[in-house]
């Protein structure tokens, strides 16, 4: 194959990759908004926070909407950080299959995929 034949094979692939991070990230946009169509999991030290404190955190993560590069390589918003009186949250989105014993096998399509938002205190991320 000829240099000038990879050329239009390299940015479908490229185009691909864009369209596949733009459905992941809608999805989790729209998931984190809303947590709406799968599940939240707050750690322990969230749940012992008093309710309008643990309330006032889940609504930062619902308005989250700014994603640093390092934070976010891929544009997919899976990961952010907000700070609610002093201290520093972090969420995180994983991607199950439907039987929930293994990764999705693909993210961007919600017929093979569970999602998981994980909300913690920056201390308890590894």
């Amino acid at each position: 194959m000829e240099f000038s034949e990879m050329i239009p094979i390299a940015l479908d692939t490229g185009r691909e990759r864009l369209h596949r991070a733009d459905m992941i990230r809608r999805l989790n946009d729209a998931f984190r908004r809303t947590f709406v169509s799968s599940h939240v999991i707050a750690t322990r030290s969230i749940m012992l926070l008093p309710p309008d404190e643990r309330a006032s955190v889940f609504q930062a993560v619902r308005e989250h909407e700014t994603f640093a590069a390092e934070d976010d390589p891929f544009g997919e918003h899976e990961f952010g950080a907000v700070t609610r009186n002093g201290v520093r949250y972090f969420w995180k989105i994983d991607y199950y299959n439907l039987d929930l014993n293994g990764a999705s096998p693909d993210p961007a399509d919600c017929a093979f995929t569970v999602r998981f938002m994980t909300i913690m205190t920056a201390g308890e991320h590894r």
